[in-house]
């Protein structure tokens, strides 16, 4: 008997891991899950991984996004903030849904386009996953050539650079380097939820303006 998938139910803050499963299948339910969804999805190499994220992994991710963007925005840095789009390749039979992604280098390649093919667009230059409930597994973003990730476990901010195809742990990022990105967002991530989201960003603001 074969499961529909409207029979799994993946409580929030759960995973659930399905094997063998071919990218025609990936493909497949992907489509039949469709865009508007709670649930993400990551597939590497006939592994199939469906998340539902809780609340405090939404918050972070949207209070980490909004901070990149203060940050992008303060430096006159032209961005695309893509969320959690499907990013994925068959030859490299890998496929992920970010958090939040963000094409910054690459933005000009991208601009106004309404799909993204890996075939020939790059992937996006910052990646962020919050991995309060799960820990994000490297091999996707590294083969589909993320140059930038970050991982947030609701307390510390670990920043991977790719490097010769591996990611490495930094603690500077290669997209703001001169700026202590590591320590800043924690600190500015928890007065968001003692001083209230806007005051955290204000003050996360002047302190941008202050380093450059």
């Amino acid at each position: 008997m074969l499961l529909e998938l409207n029979q799994l139910i993946v409580p929030a803050g759960h995973q659930l891991l399905i094997k063998n499963i071919s990218w025609s299948v990936y493909k497949h339910i992907l489509a039949e899950l469709g865009e508007n969804r709670s649930s993400r999805i990551s597939y590497s190499q006939g592994v199939l991984e469906i998340m539902a994220p809780l609340p405090e992994h939404e918050v972070g991710k949207k209070i980490i996004g909004n901070l990149v963007e203060i940050l992008l925005e303060e430096l006159d840095i032209e961005f695309w903030s893509l969320g959690s789009t499907t990013f994925d390749k068959e030859k490299m039979d890998a496929g992920v849904e970010p958090d939040d992604c963000f094409y910054i280098q690459n933005e000009a390649a991208v601009r106004g386009k309404d799909r993204i093919d890996l075939t020939v667009d790059p992937p996006p230059d910052l990646a962020i996953e919050i991995d309060i409930t799960s820990r994000t597994r490297f091999n996707n973003y590294e083969v589909l050539g993320v140059p930038e990730l970050w991982r947030w476990n609701g307390t510390k901010l670990e920043i991977n650079v790719l490097t010769n195809g591996k990611y490495v742990k930094s603690l500077t990022s290669s997209i703001f380097p001169d700026l202590l990105i590591a320590q800043a967002i924690p600190e500015y991530l928890t007065r968001s939820k003692i001083d209230g989201r806007n005051a955290a960003m204000k003050a996360f603001r002047v302190w941008v303006r202050e380093q450059i």
